[in-house]
């Protein structure tokens, strides 16, 4: 079977650096707040994260962070922004919710004109992936089904929900990843965070998926972001660097262990602007 040739597409992405970042309190099963930060250590790797996608041709933008706002630095759970149209976040724990005014604050302040601020509790980037036609949805932990029609009319694409049902895979990113955008094909995801319809659904519409153990997932391993062809996930998912080879995917190992702390990994730290032609 041939390899097939992948083609890498420059991408632009808002991140926050971890200046502020700590785990003081809990709000999904990876959060301990008797393990202790390394902050110089969080910062290092979220700048070799930076750094990378800057070496890969990518532009990454920086959000400012707030002192009192620690989890800022999982950026992609503050906006989904499609064609140019931005959907706010409504987070779903008070400790967070000043995160969404600081998003929308950015992005006006940088021209996007349509901007919405959301009437039903959504987690961004976190709970919608994106695919050349359609939005993936996420719901049962953070964000509320509701979102998804809202989504659905702001964006003019059918939105397809799915029911997340372990609370370690709170979020769809932490559970699927989108390999290649222009298609509406290419995923990656661990089917044993779904419920039993949805995994039907992930089935019969992604026939060819690659399939995560629980050992990759578990890892975070799906909490990747691809560029089309080079695919940047966390060092410890080793079970998903082969599969990838074999789809024509170049992984890229990174080591995010402290900002695992908090929950997250390189697409938590990686909202994309989608914007127009992209």
């Amino acid at each position: 079977m041939r390899t097939p040739e992948r083609r890498a597409t420059a991408r632009r992405y808002l991140m926050c650096p971890p200046t502020h970042f700590r785990v003081t309190y809990s709000i999904n099963p990876w959060m301990d707040p008797a393990k202790p930060v390394d902050l110089p250590l969080a910062l290092a790797q979220w700048e070799d994260l930076r750094d990378r996608y800057r070496s890969l041709g990518h532009t990454v933008e920086e959000l400012p962070p707030r002192p009192d706002l620690p989890d800022m630095v999982y950026a992609a759970n503050g906006a989904t922004v499609v064609d140019g149209r931005v959907l706010g976040a409504r987070f779903a724990h008070p400790e967070r919710t000043g995160e969404a005014a600081a998003h929308l604050e950015w992005f006006r302040a940088h021209g996007y004109a349509q901007v919405r601020e959301p009437e039903h509790v959504n987690e961004g980037e976190g709970d919608f992936a994106v695919t050349a036609s359609w939005l993936l949805a996420g719901r049962g932990f953070r964000s509320s089904p509701l979102s998804h029609p809202e989504a659905q009319e702001f964006f003019g694409r059918p939105v397809l929900g799915l029911d997340l049902v372990d609370p370690r895979y709170y979020h769809l990113d932490t559970a699927l990843c989108v390999l290649d955008d222009t298609t509406d094909t290419e995923i990656m995801y661990y089917p044993g965070a779904f419920s039993p319809g949805s995994r039907a659904v992930l089935a019969r519409l992604f026939p060819d998926a690659i399939i995560a153990t629980e050992a990759d997932a578990s890892s975070l391993g799906l909490n990747a972001v691809s560029d089309g062809r080079h695919v940047v996930l966390p060092q410890a998912a080793a079970g998903l660097f082969g599969p990838l080879r074999e789809r024509g995917y170049e992984p890229i190992a990174m080591d995010l262990s402290e900002l695992l702390k908090g929950g997250g990994s390189v697409k938590c730290c990686t909202q994309e602007l989608r914007d127009p032609g992209r």
